[in-house]
């Protein structure tokens, strides 16, 4: 189905009761996105479902309706994890939108916060759980969580729990959770880990895809300046002068990200900081600063990635590249969401061609190349992996097979282990 044809659709029709459907359209929620639409309909029947599409096409409305709808016919508990704090907030937001009319009761079981206020929420014996892998298997260890009443199961952004680290504790919370169940599995990618665990822990599951993996934002204009270490911040400085709207700056470290908020901060601009050397109230402080207007320039490392639903962010700044190139996708994908049009600009040093090349191979497109004065650049008919560019006018596409350590899971370097800053779920 076209956009045009599902911008005609609404959610009637798509098996949602009646209560629900009253309240989906009370928030102002009129057109079925299209992973919504193909999804919706299946897990509502109570089948599992493992939806692929990447971030800012309305997952969380695709998941929660059916859940909600499946508790309430079966009489069974929910079930949702997520791979850091902030997407579970952003869950239990529109959860307790959705569920107040039905009056459920909901849990948000976090790591960063103090966890007696959780611990009373679990006593109050919750219809849904909303967590991140570690704090909840803090909570079963010292018997305040059971699981032996979940009905409904929902992996949001499961391939980022996996990149993350989390295996080990999924594995160990799958085997409490009943296997009479329905399960859910959404995730922006679909890499063989994924696969493995639709196998082992789902019961014949549907597969829906709106994009292929890899895939960016439709609306997203995309640009890679490569520039020395030295250089990148004259191009901050630049880019914050040329565009006059809201900017997110991704840091490959918490220490960079700092820094850089700092600079910016230094050149009269408002900027907020997001990384895991912040308590969970200064990351709430500057979730909700960003989205007001309070600060204009949010700096974060890859916790943030999949974190931030912040509407019109005009500009997403990589100030570095991912140490996971695949978490290229999910940075810019914090712009141009919802179908509106957007901008990704991203800092290479000469070093990085080769991923730059691995980055077209994974999103399927040739990006424009740039000089730090912003003269286009172009691969020489001869290129090789390692990349061969020049300054002239734009020919041929990428490609080329690329080694870097970067595009292997813990290649990269970081603050966490494994090489990425780890979001302090526990």
């Amino acid at each position: 189905m076209s956009r045009n044809e599902l911008e005609q659709e609404d959610f009637y029709g798509l098996g949602i009761a009646p209560t629900l459907l009253e309240r989906i359209e009370s928030l102002g929620f009129k057109h079925p996105t299209p992973i919504q639409h193909k999804a919706i309909p299946i897990a509502c029947r109570g089948e599992d479902v493992v939806g692929i599409a990447q971030t800012g096409t309305g997952k969380t409305l695709a998941f929660s309706v059916p859940m909600l709808q499946q508790m309430s016919a079966r009489g069974k508990k929910g079930l949702v994890l997520l791979p850091t704090r902030e997407l579970a907030i952003q869950v239990l937001e529109t959860l307790t939108k959705l569920a107040s009319p039905l009056g459920l009761r909901t849990a948000l079981l976090i790591g960063g916060t103090n966890q007696n206020p959780q611990v009373k929420q679990l006593r109050a014996k919750p219809h849904v759980i909303v967590a991140t892998p570690g704090r909840l298997i803090d909570m079963m260890e010292q018997k305040h969580a059971s699981l032996d009443q979940i009905g409904v199961l929902v992996l949001d952004e499961a391939d980022r729990m996996l990149d993350m680290g989390f295996a080990p504790q999924l594995k160990k919370i799958l085997a409490k959770v009943p296997t009479d169940r329905q399960t859910m599995l959404f995730s922006a990618t679909m890499p063989e880990q994924i696969a493995q665990i639709a196998k082992q822990y789902m019961k014949s599951p549907l597969r829906v895809e709106v994009a292929p993996s890899g895939t960016t934002a439709e609306r997203v204009d995309q640009e890679m300046f490569i520039v020395s270490k030295n250089e990148k911040n004259e191009l901050l400085e630049r880019l914050l002068r040329e565009y006059t709207g809201t900017i997110l700056v991704f840091s490959r470290t918490k220490h960079g990200a700092k820094k850089i908020a700092r600079q910016i901060r230094d050149l009269g601009h408002s900027a907020a900081e997001l990384h895991s050397n912040r308590s969970q109230s200064q990351r709430q402080e500057a979730l909700k600063g960003f989205s007001s207007g309070k600060y204009r320039v949010m700096v974060a490392t890859d916790i943030a990635a999949r974190g931030i639903d912040v509407k019109n962010i005009e500009l997403v700044i990589n100030f570095d590249l991912p140490d996971q190139l695949e978490d290229y996708v999910h940075r810019i994908g914090r712009t141009g969401r919802a179908g509106r049009s957007g901008k990704a600009i991203s800092f290479a040093v000469p070093e990085q061609k080769n991923d730059i090349l691995q980055i077209e191979r994974m999103i399927k497109t040739t990006l424009p190349i740039k000089t730090k004065t912003g003269e286009l650049m172009t691969r020489k008919p001869d290129a090789r992996p390692t990349g061969s560019y020049g300054p002239g006018p734009r020919s041929g596409r990428g490609g080329g097979r690329g080694g870097s350590p970067r595009s292997r899971p813990g290649g990269g370097r970081g603050d966490r282990p494994g090489g990425r800053e780890r979001s302090g779920n526990r």
